[in-house]
């Protein structure tokens, strides 16, 4: 099987480009509609498709991360001895032209190819022992996928000093688990039917950004068979507490035994209670000085409260 081109990217700008990855599922994208990645979710991704999300702004990260491309590819080189090329395009599976694949190399001899990362000295651990990450391990899982390739490579730079390079074997069953997965959500974005909403961070992101402060009225609306959600609702919210009773009640008990020492060791466990400096702002100086206004940036948020209704005696 050959993959075929969707569209040359030597001459997309980045809208261009964001456009055209919306045309179907990338390798990006399999591990947020798995339920995998730390950054998006379901949700996330099927609003992007849809073009109900703003494109994401090039972070920094992705900056660096896209500048240092070639230098990690030069070094996956050096070391296997592998010759790899770039692929200046947008990949389509021949028979199922919603899987899509922007792949980094194609290594020249092999039905292989190699994705190319970067992180930071924090993510240090999640490389170790030759582990990838389970995001990663699907990404390059869904380009075999789309290519038809037997083998993945991985090769990632950590902390700008730290090198890692990895084989991931194509997997039958996992390419299978993700074709099935990817076809039910490319089903939903087609018939614009959005996937349920979850508990995550970007989630939550999302519905601040489709329902901004900005744009809340004063109405009120009623929310015919959200009794059950809300009770859920006050459930967690009320075992939350309970859990950060008993975790601060934990922290405390430990605190207590440690006194003034800044390090304890128990068993397994290292325990760390440092002092912090950080600096804050004097607001009420600024204020007398007539300074506060003038640095001062009002912000509005939409806040989240639940009050249950007592009924009258």
């Amino acid at each position: 099987m050959n993959a075929q081109v969707l569209t040359l990217t030597t001459e997309l700008n980045r809208e261009d480009w964001l456009k055209a990855r919306k045309q179907g599922i990338g390798g990006s994208d399999i591990a947020a509609i798995a339920g995998l990645s730390p950054w998006r979710s379901p949700m996330a991704v099927y609003l992007e498709k849809i073009g109900e999300l703003p494109d994401q702004e090039e972070s920094e990260a992705m900056y660096w991360g896209t500048r240092l491309e070639d230098i990690v590819a030069e070094e996956f080189s050096l070391r296997t001895g592998f010759k790899v090329v770039r692929k200046n395009d947008i990949l389509q599976h021949p028979d199922c032209p919603w899987m899509l694949a922007n792949i980094d190399r194609r290594i020249v001899g092999e039905k292989a190819g190699l994705e190319c990362k970067t992180t930071s000295a924090y993510g240090r651990e999640n490389w170790e022992n030759e582990r990838v990450p389970d995001m990663y391990q699907l990404q390059c899982q869904w380009y075999m996928a789309v290519t038809g390739y037997d083998t993945w490579w991985i090769a990632v730079l950590i902390g700008g000093n730290t090198f890692r390079y990895t084989e991931i074997k194509r997997d039958e069953e996992i390419i299978n688990y993700l074709i099935k997965i990817g076809y039910d959500f490319w089903t939903l974005v087609e018939n614009r039917t959005p996937p349920a909403i979850d508990g995550t961070d970007s989630s939550t992101e999302v519905l601040n950004v489709l329902y901004p402060a900005e744009q809340a009225t004063d109405d009120e609306i009623h929310l015919t068979g959200a009794d059950a959600i809300i009770a859920d609702f006050i459930h967690a919210q009320q075992m939350e507490k309970e859990w950060k009773e008993a975790k601060d009640e934990a922290a405390n008990r430990v605190k207590i035994l440690m006194g003034n020492y800044s390090i304890g060791n128990a068993g397994n466990y290292k325990v760390s209670w440092k002092p912090v400096v950080s600096n804050r702002v004097d607001t009420d100086a600024l204020k007398k000085a007539g300074l506060y206004e003038a640095y001062s940036k009002q912000s509005a948020t939409r806040r989240f409260l639940v009050k249950e209704i007592k009924e009258a005696e």
